[in-house]
């Protein structure tokens, strides 16, 4: 009995549009999966921006001037809450899966390239969303907070497409970093900078200094999109910030780019 050929002419359709779509489709599918079933990524993930938000918005006394705290809290800690999937799906998921083989496995495999990394922007944008919908929930539920429909969609929309520098600088550090590594490299990223930003307490209470040098940081560029969003702060130049966060993500995106191709 001859072996049977399979025409590769024949055999390519099978990874045209619809085919194509449901493994993109499977693969964030999967990823989130894997996410949701691991306490020690999704747990903190989900619980710390909902509980520093308790904590600093709602239960510890105090009020600012010329601002509603609840609701300034809730555009800051809404930055601080979608960074995180972003930088830890990213940067840690990816050198634990490059530590055990999985990416060279998966890079060996029929699966297109892209929809390694379409899923762990989709399973960051998932988290970032249920983030939202968190905050929000104890902003309104608890804080008394009033948000009209459009703020809402506005200060939702800016930090979802937010998510993108940051899960840009986890890819750039997922590939440097192998294994347990890159969680002690994310947080000495991920900490400082919400801090420097003025996500946990707002800018003018630090000295002029750190105010001027926050410009340095993604996190206060969305941060300033996200208080505009909810009428925090006024005069913001948007198209600014935009085009310093897709500056930001093209760079960390080269630069991880580069990486992956020397290793």
């Amino acid at each position: 009995m001859s072996a049977r050929v399979i025409d590769p002419a024949i055999a390519q359709p099978a990874l045209r549009a619809p085919g194509l779509l449901r493994l993109y489709a499977l693969e964030a599918w999967y990823e989130l999966l894997k996410s949701l079933r691991t306490p020690m990524f999704a747990i903190p993930t989900l619980v710390f921006p909902a509980a520093f938000y308790l904590l600093f918005a709602l239960v510890l006394p105090g009020q600012w001037a010329g601002y509603s705290k609840p609701v300034y809290l809730l555009a800051t800690y809404g930055v601080f809450g979608v960074m995180g999937p972003a930088l830890f799906g990213f940067g840690v998921g990816m050198a634990m899966e490059r530590q055990q083989g999985l990416l060279e496995l998966k890079r060996v495999s029929p699966m297109p390239p892209g929809a390694y990394f379409f899923a762990k922007i989709a399973m960051s944008l998932g988290f970032a969303l249920a983030i939202v919908l968190l905050l929000t929930a104890l902003a309104v539920g608890l804080g008394g907070v009033r948000i009209g429909a459009l703020e809402w969609l506005r200060l939702t929309a800016a930090l979802l497409l937010g998510t993108l520098p940051f899960s840009a600088l986890g890819l750039w550090v997922g590939s440097l970093v192998r294994g347990q590594g890159a969680v002690a490299v994310v947080n000495l990223i991920h900490l400082p900078m919400s801090v420097l930003s003025g996500l946990w307490i707002p800018l003018f209470i630090f000295p002029e200094l750190l105010q001027k040098l926050a410009v340095l940081w993604p996190s206060w560029h969305l941060a300033q999109l996200a208080l505009a969003a909810v009428g925090q702060v006024e005069d913001v130049p948007v198209l600014t910030h935009v085009a310093v966060l897709l500056l930001m993500t093209t760079l960390l995106l080269s630069l991880a780019a580069l990486r992956l191709r020397r290793s």
